[in-house]
């Protein structure tokens, strides 16, 4: 990973000095006097520490200046501002602030997973609010267009809008990774979201969905190499910027001779290009982890008594806080996939432990099957998987915390792996100090069994915890590949530079003799620190700061992502075209705003 990169001619640190091509494309000029930016239209001090404060003044303030795109007119626009001459944004007309406010409600629409047809409905709920409140203002509704024609046509434009601004924020990546996440479902149907998280010379890490591919129609490894390809293409990101590949860990991604990631890794090799970090246990690691801890089918029974309770046992208050977990994560409508998905999660299955006594109380009333109840093993293994998979669910909730790079997440992995080892060993002698669930059950079950009847099996656990075990070693052995890298990006400063490669010492000695650097790493986190370090006077350390900040470093956009899914499932199972798919989901996780301005007035970018 540290290899030399070629030296900026640049004199001055690139990320905090102010640069010659901010003028034209974010109206800005260097000020007389001290440091930052001054924006010629609001002649406004932008106190700047990268490009990113000066791009979010001008998208924020003056994006109405984007209409000024030819390089002619942006020049003539440049000199009219110097010399005090202001163009006038031309204000909304009623017509356009009606259209501004569709957009903004089929937005909102997107969001909520809310079908086509539901915007005829707001709209006769505002109508009649208005008609009661203000009924001066009715008037205002006629022009605003909610009809499910209108609606998805709105979507549609909102998510080319979105996918235009990405695209050209990836034209500045320095480093990017992908992470593909084939869990995602709608009705019978496969796809496979492919997101990139992109880093530029300021180190503003950007995370976006980038694709959705149909896994109906392109079954193959190699159809969807191509699709991932093609989508690669028409972002302008080369494959020689991509530093690491997260995905799940299912056959088609990572099956050994046909997955996913070694036709990708293939074609990434090149004489230019870093060597791709894999790793495949941050995506769903609870749900993809629970089918290696499930010994006895327990969610396979589970499930059925999920599904009497809903059909039969509604009414019942002993049910309620499980139904309304329920409902909140998937709706009212039972798919049998979701249901299976959120059994699976350590949360779930706790409070459907503490709720068994009410359910087999339940199941007598109905005539249902009970012998689950009265099977040891069965009920020791209930007990275990609920432990084993409160455990991963503390790990989950770890990695979903964004914005703190790849290093502190490696981190809470390997904390994690030694936590395997100390349960194996607690397993073995049988102290269950770590296992209070399963503990609960022995004690339980001593109160009505033989003293000298054996109830637990702890090799049954042991061999369930090492399986665990090489799993996490399998899924994240790219990233202990790059420890030292990782810990010389969190710690440069306590990190001894005869360990460092070979390369990178001598930046390294001169960075830990420098006091005033020293003194920014302690104030500031470490996105701001490695941002304004000097590339001209770091450059292998800078690089490389990018790389390491390029991967991904939780699930939480894929969260994000199978959230809206589950929560949406019977919305999203209608019938829908996959360019209106991808709508819905990029709007569902994008953190751009789209510029309403240029959708009003009809300025979306033509796709590339």
């Amino acid at each position: 990973m540290w290899m030399t990169p070629k030296r900026s001619k640049m004199e001055i640190d690139e990320s905090r000095g102010f640069r010659a091509e901010w003028t034209q494309r974010y109206l800005v000029v260097e000020p007389p006097e001290g440091e930052g930016a001054l924006c010629l239209v609001c002649r406004r001090l932008v106190v700047a520490t990268g490009e990113p404060d000066v791009r979010h003044h001008y998208e924020a303030e003056h994006d109405y200046y984007e209409r000024y795109v030819a390089e002619g007119e942006r020049a003539a626009l440049v000199e009219r501002l110097r010399q005090g001459d202001l163009p006038e944004a031309a204000p909304l007309t009623p017509e356009e602030r009606a259209a501004r406010a569709g957009l903004g409600l089929a937005r909102l629409l997107a969001l909520k997973g809310c079908g086509w047809g539901e915007g005829d409905f707001v709209h006769r709920c505002m109508e009649v609010m208005l008609r009661d409140v203000l009924p001066d203002h009715v008037s205002v509704l006629n022009g605003i267009d909610l009809s499910p024609e209108i609606t998805r046509q709105r979507v549609l434009d909102i998510n080319q809008n979105l996918r235009s601004q990405l695209f050209n924020r990836a034209k500045d990546f320095k480093a990017y990774s992908l992470a593909l996440d084939d869990q995602a479902f709608v009705a019978y149907e496969n796809y496979l979201l492919v997101f990139v998280r992109g880093v530029g010379h300021d180190l503003e890490v950007q995370e976006e969905l980038l694709t959705i591919i149909n896994l109906t129609h392109h079954f193959s490894v190699g159809a969807l190499m191509a699709a991932i390809l093609e989508a690669l293409q028409t972002a302008g990101l080369s494959l020689q910027r991509m530093v690491g590949l997260t995905t799940t860990h299912t056959l088609r991604m990572i099956g050994e001779n046909s997955g996913l990631v070694s036709y990708m890794r293939e074609k990434a090799v090149s004489p230019n290009c870093w060597n791709v970090i894999h790793y495949s246990g941050f995506l769903h690691l609870e749900l993809l982890s629970s089918y290696d801890v499930d010994v006895n089918q327990i969610v396979n029974a589970i499930s059925e008594w999920i599904v009497l309770i809903k059909t039969r046992g509604v009414r019942r208050p002993e049910f309620q806080a499980l139904l309304t977990e329920s409902e909140s994560e998937h709706g009212e409508r039972v798919n049998g996939r979701c249901l299976n998905n959120w059994l699976r999660k350590g949360k779930t299955l706790k409070l459907i432990f503490s709720l068994r006594k009410e359910i087999k109380t339940f199941l007598v009333s109905i005539g249902a099957t009970t012998v689950h109840f009265t099977d040891k093993e069965w009920l020791c293994d209930f007990g275990f998987l609920v432990d084993i998979m409160d455990h991963l669910r503390e790990l989950s909730e770890l990695l979903r915390v964004s914005k703190v790079f790849a290093a502190a997440a490696f981190d809470h992995i390997c904390a994690f792996e030694v936590k395997l080892n100390l349960l194996q060993r607690h397993i073995e002698e049988k102290n269950l100090t770590h296992f209070a669930t399963l503990s609960q059950v022995v004690d339980e079950l001593k109160g009505h069994l033989q003293e000298d009847e054996k109830i637990l099996d702890p090799d049954r656990y042991r061999v369930v915890i090492c399986r665990l075990q090489k799993e996490f070693e399998r899924h994240f052995k790219d990233l202990k590949f790059i420890k030292k890298d990782l810990e010389l990006f969190a710690n440069p400063f306590s990190f001894k530079p005869e360990y460092a490669p070979i390369s990178v010492r001598v930046e390294l000695t001169k960075l830990q003799a420098n006091t005033n650097l020293w003194n920014e790493y302690r104030t500031k986190d470490l996105g701001q620190f490695y941002a304004g370090l000097s590339a001209e006077s770091y450059p292998i350390i800078k690089g490389v700061a990018c790389k390491v900040a390029s991967l991904f470093d939780s699930s939480k956009i894929c969260e994000k992502a199978f959230s809206y899914l589950t929560r949406n499932q019977h919305t999203l199972s209608q019938p829908l075209t996959d360019e209106h798919l991808h709508a819905l989901f990029r709007i569902a996780t994008t953190e751009i705003e789209p510029l309403w301005d240029d959708l009003v007035r009809g300025r979306n970018e033509s796709n590339p």
